[in-house]
């Protein structure tokens, strides 16, 4: 009862915290003149509840990678994936950061600011190169396109940020990093983002189609 109650309150926080700055930023808009009321209320729920679902799935599916188990794969990039074709890749961009800085003071801590710099990093990088090119024109072709293409930037991000990072984190030498690049850290990035490109492709117009109901 105690663990569902704690992933309760992350989820509502994580509602509140994706929905606070979605509000924020629709502040600014409104300010500018770039205000349409309808698709705010529209983006603000949705948002937040995808946002607390990105929580909840990275919470409750963690599989460790065979040849690493410190590794493990989770969910929480689809509703933010979902979020980004439904609305452009800067609102993307904006519930990758929410969702990353409370993922990293919660229960990603043992990661810190690495974790969080890292997740908005290869989830963002994601996010924009998909959301892109998907915005361009909403196809099949084109999503299947957009998928792929973030898949390998996340996947190359990755391995650039792990030579980076990893030898500070883990305290050990870059070489033994290197060492795990091709049987361990290029593959279990290729598997994640695409197994995580793959459910979006084929959930998203459902969801589309749900939110459309909800608020059209």
């Amino acid at each position: 009862m105690k663990i569902a109650t704690e992933y309760l309150l992350l989820a509502i926080a994580a509602f509140i915290i994706a929905a606070a700055t979605v509000a924020a930023v629709l502040i600014v808009k409104k300010k500018k003149g770039s205000f349409d009321k309808k698709l705010s209320t529209k983006q603000l729920t949705t948002l937040g509840v995808m946002s607390a679902l990105s929580i909840v799935l990275m919470v409750l599916i963690r599989i460790p990678f065979p040849t690493a188990p410190f590794l493990e794969y989770d969910p929480a990039d689809v509703p933010i994936l979902i979020s980004t074709f439904l609305f452009g890749p800067l609102w993307g961009l904006v519930m990758t950061a929410a969702v990353s800085v409370l993922q990293g003071i919660t229960v990603s801590t043992g990661s810190g600011i690495i974790g969080i710099i890292m997740h908005i990093a290869a989830t963002g990088g994601f996010v924009i190169t998909a959301g892109l090119i998907y915005k361009r024109g909403k196809s099949i072709k084109r999503a299947i396109i957009a998928l792929v293409l973030g898949t390998i930037v996340q996947t190359v991000l990755m391995a650039g940020m792990n030579l980076v990072f990893t030898p500070i984190f883990m305290k050990t030498p870059l070489e033994t990093v290197l060492a795990m690049m091709i049987p361990t850290i290029i593959p279990f990035n290729l598997i994640k983002a695409g197994v995580n490109a793959a459910v979006t492709f084929f959930v998203y117009k459902f969801v589309s189609r749900a939110v459309s109901k909800i608020f059209d």
